[in-house]
């Protein structure tokens, strides 16, 4: 019968090893991983920068949607070498074909006076909230902690902004600010989630934050009672990742516009009117922006509201629920944005339809202008923003 160390013995004569100044050589080399199969305990109290953490209990389960590269180059490393060993045997029976172990491991790493540092983690209560998430390998705990790091304006405490601030506070994004300067009505309850009976006549961004920290208390809440114009248009946009767009007027979108484009920030437009909504995201660094989807606002008497023309009580719900997914997509860094694509949904026959965006090379409210742009208002529009006509 086998032995611990035969086992090791074995395991070793399959492999390459190398020591801490081996390895350090090869992890300068372009796209060079280092994998730590230590545990989360010993992870958390030091670890080498830059380190892809996978305890070596999940490694079998969890590696190749980490590292999904088998002939990436992988440096294996535990507290002293042995665990990395068994890893390291493992990882090339799974088809890995470029790994080492390093001899010495972390600790011998640590000794010798190469960097460390203690590693940004998640605390045992924030584990245990967001662990689904953490199952996710394109998530993970790196991702979570972006999401707690990051800060996400919502223009509007209504139909679209109820759902998509409740599924981006559930999913622990760390700042949320909120503008609105209405008050909560009996006919918003229809739609707007964030509130209810209890809250009306109150402010809406305070019934907002009220049902937001009580989902999350984690996340912090930022509210703006203001009307936005071209005055604070930038003030209030400015240090925030991403715009959720739930506005309903001309003057404001086309603000937003120029703001975002002058300040390089993503906005995740979406639009709603009867039984139909639109979504896309307007990236005015790499993308179109609302100047290009629509260069003109249609006349007033073209544009009727959802208090004159009525709108489904449930469609601020899809649509807003997808414009917190782009929203998250874009914080993470993963997936494929709706970016220069206009997403449009009709709840009458449950289909969804896809128009390309195209820049348009008249429009002078662009990145590359961004140091001319002037937020200005719109004179005479106070009109709601009907849904754009789809581009081929």
């Amino acid at each position: 019968m086998a032995t611990f160390r035969d086992l090791l013995t074995e395991a070793k004569a399959r492999i390459r090893e190398v020591d801490t100044h081996g390895a350090e050589e090869i992890l300068a080399q372009p796209g060079a991983i280092l994998l730590d199969v230590r545990e989360p305990d010993e992870f958390e109290q030091g670890a080498i920068p830059g380190a892809v953490h996978i305890p070596r209990g999940q490694l079998e389960s969890n590696v190749e949607n980490r590292i999904p590269d088998r002939a990436a180059t992988i440096v294996v490393q535990c507290a002293g070498g042995v665990r990395s060993a068994f890893a390291a045997d493992t990882l090339q029976q799974l088809g890995y074909t470029d790994v080492v172990s390093m001899d010495g491991g972390f600790n011998k790493w640590k000794d010798e006076g190469r960097a460390w540092s203690t590693p940004r983690t998640l605390d045992p209560g924030q584990r245990n909230r967001y662990q689904r998430h953490l199952l996710l390998p394109e998530v993970g705990e790196e991702g979570q902690l972006k999401l707690l790091d990051a800060k996400v304006l919502l223009l509007g405490a209504g139909g679209l902004g109820s759902p998509a601030a409740l599924y981006l506070a559930a999913a622990g994004v760390g700042t949320l600010g909120i503008v609105d300067m209405d008050v909560v009505d009996e006919s918003n309850l229809q739609r707007q989630i964030l509130h209810n009976l209890d809250r009306i006549g109150h402010r809406k961004v305070d019934s907002a934050k009220k049902t937001l920290t009580s989902l999350n208390p984690d996340i912090d809440v930022v509210t703006y009672d203001v009307r936005l114009d071209a005055s604070n248009m930038e003030d209030v946009i400015s240090g925030y990742d991403v715009v959720v767009d739930g506005a309903d007027n001309f003057p404001v979108r086309y603000m937003l516009n120029d703001a975002s484009v002058k300040l390089g920030i993503p906005v995740v437009h979406g639009s709603i009117f009867r039984f139909e909504g639109q979504m896309t995201v307007f990236d005015p660094r790499n993308g179109p922006t609302y100047r290009d989807m629509i260069p003109e606002p249609p006349p007033a008497e073209l544009a009727p509201s959802c208090a004159e023309a009525g709108v489904l009580g449930v469609l601020p719900g899809i649509v807003g629920s997808i414009q917190a997914l782009e929203a998250i997509k874009i914080i993470l860094g993963y997936g494929e944005t709706l970016a220069g694509r206009l997403l449009t949904f009709d709840a009458t026959e449950m289909s969804f339809r896809e128009y390309k965006l195209n820049i348009d090379p008249t429009n002078e409210i662009t990145w590359v202008n961004r140091s001319r742009i002037v937020v200005s208002e719109l004179d005479g529009l106070c009109a709601p923003v009907p849904l754009a006509p789809p581009v081929s």
